[in-house]
């Protein structure tokens, strides 16, 4: 049997919220759980569990769709619902790697946009297994202990021949490992390789300009090597 997402749009404009609605009920691997006008109104019926899937709207009454997003990824992790941004405008398109945003579709968007969007919801629902979906950090090698570093905090990775600096929005920790070791367990949770040396974390990306990267002061470039797996990581964005 097909997968189905229980789905909740929110949208104050009334009209995009009942064209947003219309596609859900298009869509044979999406149900419709419920519609709202604000952030407020939603957040019971998400409190109650079970949905897969929330098309936000960005400028919403009240909190605004980017920090009802962060808010809700803050959450019990493998209960979060996959989160696709709706707006008028892609100035905020790189607010919403920060909140881990399935997608991000300008109004007005077509049909075919939607579902592309609503595919790559299931795609990853589909593949996140709960024991993946419960591993919230790892273990690294610093001298002669283990030191435990949450994945959400990590900025991005550096290695220096046989060991790593890993940034986080706490500090450094130099480590002994691979880059290729680090990236392995990375990789699952959507960090990305742009440079040989250099594994980023595409939540923690602050803009993007031709073929670099800003993260908090650092500016990393993307080399060619990486240049289209970047780019397709990065299309709905850009």
């Amino acid at each position: 049997m097909e997968q189905t997402l229980n789905c909740l749009v929110v949208d104050d404009d009334k009209e995009v919220n009942a064209y947003v609605c219309d596609m859900v009920r298009q869509t044979a691997f999406l149900h419709l759980a419920g519609s709202f006008y604000s952030a407020d109104e939603a957040l019971p019926t998400l409190s109650n569990g079970g949905i897969g899937l929330l098309i936000l709207d960005i400028n919403l009454p009240g909190i605004d769709g980017v920090t009802f997003a962060g808010m809700l990824k803050n959450g019990s992790a493998g209960t979060t619902p996959k989160v696709i941004l709706i707006s008028g405008s892609k100035e905020y398109a790189v607010d919403g790697y920060k909140v881990d945003a399935i997608d991000y579709l300008v109004k007005p968007f077509q049909y075919q946009d939607f579902y592309k969007a609503a595919a790559k919801a299931l795609s990853v629902s589909k593949s996140v297994k709960p024991a993946e979906a419960l591993t919230d950090h790892l273990f690294l090698k610093v001298e002669h202990a283990l030191v435990r570093v949450g994945i959400a905090d990590i900025l991005y990775v550096e290695s220096f021949k046989d060991y790593i600096k890993v940034f986080t929005t706490t500090g450094m920790v130099t480590a002994l490992s691979t880059l290729k070791s680090i990236e392995d367990k990375l990789t699952p949770h959507g960090f990305i390789r742009i440079h040989r040396s250099f594994i980023i974390n595409p939540a923690k990306v602050e803009s993007i300009q031709h073929m670099t990267v800003k993260i908090g002061k650092t500016t990393i470039p993307v080399t060619e090597q990486y240049r289209d797996a970047f780019r397709k990581h990065f299309e709905e964005w850009l």
